[in-house]
């Protein structure tokens, strides 16, 4: 999920009038169903495994709804797009929606996806690169945005290491498994991904995990977003729909294997034995400790923000508790 760091995103056309109809949800097939559209972040991984097991197992039909999901488009970014109501719900991750809310963009978020920051510093076990003191006279390959910098600073300062001792490269769509046996010897990566990539590739790793280097830097990633608008004007249909996605993540939790294999038929480009592989790591950590899927924490969000607000890289402090909602997840 090296896309989701870099924050690029794939042209494509983005079909038009993809607002939410009129029609009123109802789980009654012999009732129309209401269209609503759903932007994913990147091609389908298996961050998204419980939308696609909504849609096979009929979660969102039984809603009353019909659920299409679109890719990114190059007229906007997701968080621009559902904002706009280009989209009615997003695949987002908090670091843009708490930029977004700064930005006074009128989204949040409806969902944790990921109860924790799967991410972190990866490198290969033979560089011995075992803490941030290790990291002075290597290479970073990353994308030249600011929140690298900021999060290694962090963690150099805290093993009083020398950040100027850095090398920083910007290695854009390079192989970034290639590029830590070739150009650099660190870079940041989703484990859940690229780290069962390296797996299979029998490339041994070493990590340095987000949340183990600053408790603000565990945060939620990736989230569902909707507009303001969408909550104030459709509400019902909000509900409706968090409750197909919740069961859909909910069967993912409880059914690895199968919903692997659900995500494999509708994503025909990747590799299905890194779908198998990443699906076995990844469904029990959507839900991890917390009591339900999808909950969000006020203090996630806050610890975030003043942490990007003491290095510069936030306009202005957001208010915590508008930046999401658990308003929606289905009632225990």
């Amino acid at each position: 999920m090296k896309k989701l760091l870099s924050l690029l995103i794939i042209p494509i056309i983005l079909l038009t009038g993809c607002g939410a109809g009129s029609t009123a949800p109802t789980s009654s097939t012999s009732q129309p169903l209401t269209d609503v559209t759903l932007m994913l972040d990147w091609t389908p991984n298996t961050n998204h495994t419980g939308l696609f097991v909504a849609q096979e197992k009929g979660y969102f039909s039984q809603e009353g709804l019909t659920v299409q999901f679109i890719q990114p488009s190059s007229s906007g970014n997701v968080e621009q797009l559902v904002a706009a109501g280009k989209s009615d719900f997003g695949v987002s991750q908090q670091e843009q929606v708490t930029t977004a809310r700064a930005n006074d963009v009128p989204i949040l978020s409806l969902a944790a996806i990921l109860q924790h920051n799967t991410s972190g510093f990866a490198s290969s076990t033979s560089k011995a690169i075992l803490n941030a003191k290790d990291f002075e006279g290597k290479t970073y390959g990353g994308w030249g945005l600011p929140s690298e910098d900021a999060i290694l600073k962090t963690l150099m300062q805290k093993e009083n290491a020398d950040f100027s001792k850095i090398k920083m490269v910007n290695i854009g769509e390079a192989d970034q498994l290639t590029s830590l046996t070739k150009d650099i010897d660190l870079t940041w990566i989703f484990y859940g991904w690229t780290g069962k990539e390296a797996e299979l590739r029998k490339q041994p790793l070493t990590m340095i995990w987000l949340k183990d280097v600053d408790t603000a830097l565990d945060f939620y990633t990736p989230v569902l977003i909707t507009s303001e608008a969408m909550i104030q004007d459709q509400p019902e249909l909000v509900r409706h729909f968090m409750k197909a996605v919740s069961e859909g993540y909910q069967y993912a939790i409880k059914n690895p294997a199968e919903s692997a294999e659900i995500l494999i038929k509708n994503a025909p480009e990747a590799n299905p034995d890194l779908i198998r592989s990443s699906q076995t790591w990844l469904s029990p950590q959507y839900q991890a400790e917390a009591t339900q899927w999808g909950l969000q924490k006020v203090e996630v969000w806050e610890r975030y923000a003043k942490w990007l607000v003491e290095r510069n890289l936030l306009p202005k402090m957001i208010d915590p508790a508008k930046a999401y909602t658990n308003d929606f997840l289905p009632k225990s």
